[in-house]
């Protein structure tokens, strides 16, 4: 019996992109000896994305469809896809369907967990087309992660990937609140091997990654792995209060030897102004962990499936 793979593929407002996605997936499978299924993850789409995957449904008899009741996110959807698929096949693997994440590296993602590796997950090389401003963001990022967090990540790390069922239970067993998946399925551990790859052009449409929620993104995927960033403000703290005590027992001893102070309203404006901007700082940090223990004590679901032919 052939083992059976499912492709687990997010997708948000793809009507553009499905028909060639699913064309390609179906040419290379059909020479694999799997048993595969195609499992899209309609992330509440405002096109017509749902419509078309409901059709094609029909058709194939491997193809199918999870409809979210809104708009959760990528990471909540491609969780909501592992979720549902985890106990019924031997590997899965993650992809998104614009068709940047090349198809062709299904083979060789199979290869690899073939050899005994329980992840075998994928690295971006630098993208040419990209802006010059997108690249050295996205480096900048993986540079700070491996700052501030105890998990080391390799720059260009993507979700694309291949997971073991033993890993994806794991995986399912997770119930955070504000998912970070690609520093999720690191922190696991298990035998893991990269693969690199160079991504192709998005087929239609185009990023629904705007560069705020790629802040957002890097930001979430920081404190969801580390409290260094609370240890940073503290000795940012006592550094600024050293600095302070010094000028201050200078500003005593000037004071002694010279009959007029320091003047100056713009100096201590500034001083009033820094500080300020500092406490703010150091208690937009600390509210950003308070509200994720708020935002995880709801116990809210990570997302909602209105309907699904997923048997």
């Amino acid at each position: 019996m052939n083992k059976k793979i499912a492709i687990v593929i997010p997708s948000f407002n793809e009507e553009g992109n499905l028909i060639v996605m699913i064309e390609t997936l179906q040419n290379i499978c059909s020479n694999l000896a799997y048993d595969f299924s195609f499992v899209f993850v309609d992330d509440g789409s405002k096109d017509k994305t749902i419509s078309i995957l409901k059709e094609k449904s029909t058709t194939i008899n491997n193809l199918f469809y999870v409809e979210l009741s809104r708009n959760f996110g990528h990471q909540n959807a491609l969780k909501a896809g592992i979720d549902l698929v985890k106990d019924n096949v031997d590997a899965i693997i993650s992809m998104d369907g614009d068709m940047q994440h090349p198809p062709s590296l299904i083979p060789e993602l199979l290869d690899f967990w073939e050899q005994g590796f329980d992840v075998v997950y994928t690295i971006r090389e630098e993208d040419k087309n990209l802006s010059f401003l997108k690249n050295k963001t996205s480096n900048l990022f993986y540079r700070l992660m491996n700052k501030l967090s105890d998990i080391k990540f390799e720059p260009g790390t993507a979700d694309f990937r291949l997971i073991d069922k033993k890993v994806a239970k794991v995986f399912s067993d997770f119930q955070e609140n504000e998912l970070f998946i690609r520093g999720l399925i690191n922190w696991v551990g298990f035998k893991q091997h990269a693969i690199h790859y160079k991504p192709h052009a998005r087929f239609a449409g185009t990023s629904k990654y705007t560069f705020a929620k790629m802040l957002r993104f890097a930001i979430q995927g920081i404190t969801s792995f580390s409290t260094k960033p609370l240890s940073l403000m503290i000795f940012f703290g006592l550094i600024l209060s050293a600095i302070s005590f010094i000028f201050f027992i200078g500003y005593i001893f000037y004071s002694l030897h010279n009959e007029t102070a320091i003047s100056g309203w713009a100096s201590l404006l500034a001083t009033v102004v820094f500080f300020g901007g500092l406490n703010l700082t150091v208690l937009g940090i600390i509210g950003i962990y308070i509200g994720k223990l708020f935002m995880q004590a709801k116990g809210r679901p990570n997302y909602i499936i209105n309907h699904t032919n997923y048997k």
